[in-house]
């Protein structure tokens, strides 16, 4: 079945995952899901991911991080640009999210970066999502 949204359908995945405490999530590769996974490792919302091989379709796995008490390092997630309603922010615009603890992903001209690095290297982009 196609997914009009695969962000927001990656985004689904990792918050059901989180809210029954898995260990793990495995979802359709994509360039940008590559991407975005690469900078929740940076960030630490994540473990670490592979791409398993054994599938006939590329998939992405994604190891979740807990805290102390099985608390998720990911307390919500939210789409922000969708693609019935584009959302761009210029270099100056890019919003902090929960007053710095969370992140703002924002795929530039120079690649998909959090909000923090995309505003010291003075770029502005497609709002994609939040993470905190």
């Amino acid at each position: 079945m196609p997914v009009t949204d695969p962000l927001a359908d990656m985004l689904t995945r990792i918050r059901n995952a989180v809210q029954v405490r898995h260990d793990s999530v495995i979802l359709p590769h994509s360039k940008l899901k590559l991407a975005v996974a690469k900078i929740l490792k940076e960030e630490g919302f994540i473990r670490d991911f592979d791409m398993p091989r054994a599938q006939a379709h590329p998939t992405l796995r994604l190891h979740l991080t807990y805290r102390e008490g099985r608390q998720p390092a990911i307390a919500g997630l939210k789409r922000v640009s969708k693609p019935g309603l584009r959302v761009y922010v210029g270099k100056g615009e890019i919003p902090r999210v929960y007053g710095g603890l969370g992140v703002a992903i924002v795929s530039t001209s120079k690649g998909v970066m959090a909000g923090r690095q995309a505003w010291r290297e003075g770029v502005g982009g497609e709002l994609l999502c939040y993470v905190w």
